[in-house]
């Protein structure tokens, strides 16, 4: 995590200061750079793309916007990799007609974090907040395998873990190399995790 100011701002005053610029998020009141790398939007990307052709496919209501704020509490706001929203439920979100910004639940179908060098808000923060801002579903990407080996075990390999709401926790399915990731959210998606990981490597590798 890199503290780009001191400064601790309420989720508002980040909203107004910094939501335009997405290498940015707030937790805690404190600035935390996000900017990704390359591959890192290289799997953001791939999973993107199959997601969109599934809503496409089964015709739902749903998109991924391509920049969008979740404001989970008065001091943090939150930058979501990958985040489908429910269009027909948008008009209960009060800033979604001036900016981008989600500050309930009700849209809110999936989302997807792909892990960096700040794991541990992917894997314990955002974990935490998301089930308690009622996030049906979480998916931590972890095309690296960074996370600590209380998330993804003693051998660390490349994880995909998909987090389901359940009375308000999560429940977490560990999705490793050879297996498909499975969705309550879109139960018929065929997703290899093996695909993931891949397109998170240069293409010359």
């Amino acid at each position: 995590m890199i503290q780009a100011n001191p400064q601790l701002l309420t989720a508002d005053e980040f909203i107004v200061q910094y939501g335009d610029q997405d290498q940015y998020e707030l937790i805690d009141g404190e600035l935390v750079d996000v900017e990704p790398t390359g591959l890192h939007e290289q799997v953001i990307g791939f999973i993107t793309r199959k997601l969109n052709v599934e809503i496409d496919r089964l015709n739902l209501p749903y998109f991924i916007p391509h920049r969008c704020l979740i404001r989970v509490s008065e001091q943090t706001a939150f930058r979501p990799d990958i985040v489908v929203l429910d269009q027909t439920k948008l008009g209960q979100e009060t800033l979604w007609r001036s900016q981008p910004v989600i500050t309930s639940n009700v849209a809110i179908k999936l989302i997807a974090e792909v892990v960096s060098t700040n794991w541990q808000n992917d894997y314990a923060r955002k974990v935490e907040d998301y089930a308690l801002f009622g996030v049906p579903e979480y998916w931590i990407t972890d095309y690296l395998g960074l996370g600590g080996r209380e998330y993804i075990g003693m051998q660390k390999q490349p994880t995909v873990t998909v987090c389901r709401l359940v009375n308000e926790f999560y429940e977490k399915v560990l999705v490793r190399q050879g297996d498909f990731v499975s969705s309550s959210i879109f139960p018929n998606l065929q997703l290899q995790a093996n695909a993931i990981f891949t397109a998170g490597q240069v293409a010359n590798e």
